[in-house]
């Protein structure tokens, strides 16, 4: 009876720990939706919420470590059950990525004097395909979809084409002012969609113990 009771205990602390995946990948998407949001709209107070809530997203991450450190040290762990605690390892600190980056985003629209003027349907686009990456990698996670993690891998490519496409835009019709900042804003949108192939090659390997890994690596 007591070892039935420790086995339940033990199957309810990994579920425990996959479900702090998915709320940090629901808050970390929800930071790069609104940092693009109060970009777009010259939010400064939207901006500084999403600011704050990047403590949120750090205190997850510390969260599924201690957890994950734990529950290795108490039932030394094997096969599936070792793979997902590797992978919360992993997926936990992407997701911590995102949210700086969106942190990043939301800082420099708190330090704008004025709105950007540019084309916001580029930017706009790159943001909606890596926050629809995140999402689908999250949802990847929570039901063991492969075949949906794979659609994330796949649309990297359409994330990489469109940050070429933005980059050339506010290139070409972005005052020399404004331009650093809409470059860096690109590059965080472009690594934010990195990081959600990353999950999503982790889904992969967590479900088929296989490792698919892109040439691509993250910067």
């Amino acid at each position: 009876m007591d070892q039935q009771m420790t086995r339940k205990a033990y199957t309810e602390d990994l579920l425990k720990i996959q479900k702090k995946i998915v709320d940090m990948g629901t808050t970390a998407s929800a930071a790069a939706r609104d940092s693009i949001k109060a970009l777009l709209n010259f939010d400064k107070d939207l901006a500084a919420q999403v600011m704050n809530n990047d403590d949120i997203i750090d205190k997850l991450l510390i969260d599924i470590e201690d957890s994950c450190i734990l529950l290795i040290a108490k039932q030394q762990p094997i096969a599936h059950d070792l793979r997902i605690i590797a992978t919360s390892f992993k997926i936990s600190t992407d997701l911590e990525r995102i949210g700086d980056h969106a942190f990043d985003i939301a800082r420099i629209t708190r330090n704008l004097k004025k709105p950007f003027n540019f084309n916001k349907s580029y930017i706009k686009e790159l943001s909606d395909c890596a926050v629809t990456m995140i999402n689908m990698s999250i949802q990847a996670y929570k039901d063991g979809d492969v075949s949906l993690a794979e659609q994330v891998c796949h649309e990297d490519d359409n994330a990489d084409s469109l940050f070429a496409k933005t980059l050339t835009e506010i290139s070409n019709y972005t005052s020399v002012e404004s331009l650093p900042e809409l470059v860096f804003i690109s590059r965080y949108l472009e690594r934010i969609g990195d990081h959600a192939t990353n999950i999503a090659e982790w889904v992969i390997y967590l479900e088929t113990a296989e490792r698919i890994r892109k040439t691509k690596k993250i910067k």
